[in-house]
C-alpha cells in the first residue's frame, strides 16, 4: 500500500515539474522601455501577434523627455517609416517562437527611432513574466547590445 501511495506522489510531482517546465511566458503585452545607460523611461510598446504568426511591436506611449527635447516623428528612420509619428511607429516586427525555448524569440527585426537604424533581434522573456531582455546586433549577436524592457499592465503610465 505505501509503495502504491509512493508511486502515485512521484508520478504526481513528475507531472507537476514538467508542466511548469513546459509553459512558455507569453511575449504579448505592454513593456516599458527603459535606456539602459541613462536609465530614462522611454515608451510603453505593446508587442502582439500578427495574422502571420510573427510577433510585432509597436510605441503606444511616449514618455516625456526630461531634457525638453521631444522626438514626434521618425526623421532618420528608413522607408516607409521616415518622417512618420513615433507614436504608432513600429519598432518591432518579424519576431517568431524559438523552438528550441519556449521563453525565447529569434529574427526578429528592431528599429531604433532616435537612429533609424534596424538590428537583427532577439529576446527572451524572464520566467517570472516580468522582464524582457531584448538584443539587437548587426552581423552576429556577439556584436551587440541588450536592453532590458518592464512588463507593465496598461498603455498609459
Amino acid at each position: 500500500m505505501h509503495k502504491n501511495l509512493l508511486k502515485k506522489c512521484f508520478v504526481g510531482v513528475t507531472l507537476l515539474f514538467s508542466s511548469i517546465a513546459i509553459y512558455a511566458t507569453p511575449i504579448e503585452g505592454y513593456w516599458k522601455s527603459v535606456d539602459d545607460r541613462t536609465g530614462e523611461q522611454l515608451s510603453i510598446v505593446e508587442i502582439r501577434k500578427g495574422n502571420d504568426g510573427l510577433y510585432h511591436g509597436k510605441i503606444v506611449y511616449r514618455y516625456p523627455n526630461p531634457h525638453g527635447v521631444a522626438l514626434s516623428h521618425c526623421v532618420k528612420c528608413p522607408a516607409p517609416y521616415t518622417n512618420q509619428p513615433i507614436l504608432g511607429l513600429e519598432i518591432l516586427s518579424e519576431l517568431k517562437d524559438d523552438p528550441n525555448n519556449p521563453n525565447a524569440y529569434i529574427d526578429g527585426k528592431i528599429m531604433e527611432p532616435t537612429s533609424g537604424r534596424v538590428y537583427k533581434g532577439k529576446a527572451v522573456v524572464t520566467s517570472d513574466g516580468k522582464r524582457l531582455r531584448m538584443r539587437g546586433y548587426m552581423g552576429i549577436s556577439v556584436l551587440g547590445r541588450t536592453v532590458v524592457w518592464i512588463r507593465t499592465e496598461h498603455a498609459n503610465p
